[in-house]
């Protein structure tokens, strides 16, 4: 599967004006305006763009658009990448003006002006049901091949990840121009809110969080035993470390009685973590330094369920 490889490019602003909004109209099914859901990879500098300071650029796509838009926390990946998910939710017709926002602005923020006459192209992974995506394919291909040939996109589908057995979703990999792209999602869209499983599959952004931290090196049957995987050895596998804050008076959350929290921690997510002696905060704050050692995979992993653990308490306490 790929990782961030992932590079959104566009014309200047006065093209893209051109060629970006138009879209042919196909039929809305009638159970459109229910709402449905579409979800997408994005790197975390594209999902900062997206955010925007102080949650402006987010803020902004919400109410021109109509849909909801929803990302996962910092270090919450699609399993297998480095890439955030963002989640937009309401009205077909809603959904794809909040894409084509969103698109537009990351064409803008990350394109690199090459002086060509052409449109440029980028590319856009969907995350879609394994159930879903024989709805997409069609038999023999027949219906991915009329996609492609509708939009003029080049719209290919992953394999079943086979590192994450667990996994149920496949990335659908759409590589074109901003138009070329918008009617390729759209055709998708149409066929995805169609499919009752697809319409049931997801409630929120980020619904990976067991399989991330139980699948990764770790035998869910409680005898903690871990095993190699056949991932071959790459760049996210050589050790590092990481130092993050915690609040002094979370700090308890994180360790556990007894040492329970933190070692559970350490073997989900194939790190080690060392909390620094109180009194012993980051600089300038009043936080501890919680030291994360192990691969790039593992660090994320154990930051993501330590960060998960503090924000459920703060949610409790608002």
């Amino acid at each position: 599967m790929e990782g961030s490889e992932s590079v959104h490019i566009a014309p200047s602003s006065e093209v893209r004006q051109n060629q970006s909004s138009p879209r042919e109209s196909t039929p809305l099914p009638d159970n459109e305006e229910k709402g449905t859901h579409l979800r997408f990879l994005l790197s975390n500098a594209e999902a900062g763009s997206i955010i925007g300071k102080n949650g402006s650029t987010i803020n902004s796509i919400q109410p021109q658009s109509g849909a909801r838009v929803q990302l996962s926390r910092n270090f919450e990946y699609f399993p297998g990448t480095s890439d955030r998910i963002i989640m937009v939710s309401g009205a077909v017709d809603d959904i794809l003006k909040a894409v084509d926002l969103i698109l537009s602005k990351l064409l803008d923020e990350f394109y690199v002006e090459d002086g060509g006459e052409n449109d440029p192209e980028s590319k856009i992974r969907l995350i879609v049901p394994n159930g879903s995506c024989g709805g997409i394919i069609g038999k023999g291909g027949a219906i991915i091949r009329s996609l492609i040939e509708d939009s003029r996109a080049d719209i290919k589908i992953s394999p079943q990840d086979i590192y994450y057995p667990g996994l149920h979703d496949r990335l659908v990999t759409v590589i074109g121009t901003l138009v070329e792209q918008m009617r390729a999602i759209e055709l998708i869209l149409l066929k995805l809110v169609k499919d009752p499983y697809y319409q049931q599959s997801s409630s929120a952004p980020f619904p990976y969080a067991a399989l991330m931290y139980n699948g990764m090196n770790y035998v869910p049957n409680g005898v903690g035993v871990k095993y190699q995987n056949n991932r071959p050895p790459n760049k996210d596998d050589r050790s590092s470390s990481v130092t993050i804050g915690i609040a002094d008076e979370h700090v308890g959350l994180v360790v556990g009685r007894g040492g329970r929290n933190i070692m559970e921690i350490s073997q989900l997510s194939g790190a080690r973590i060392k909390i620094s002696d109180r009194g012993d905060f980051m600089s300038g704050t009043s936080n501890r330094k919680v030291t994360i050692t192990g691969s790039q995979r593992a660090i994320h992993a154990a930051e993501s369920i330590i960060l998960q653990k503090v924000a459920s308490v703060a949610e409790r306490t608002e």
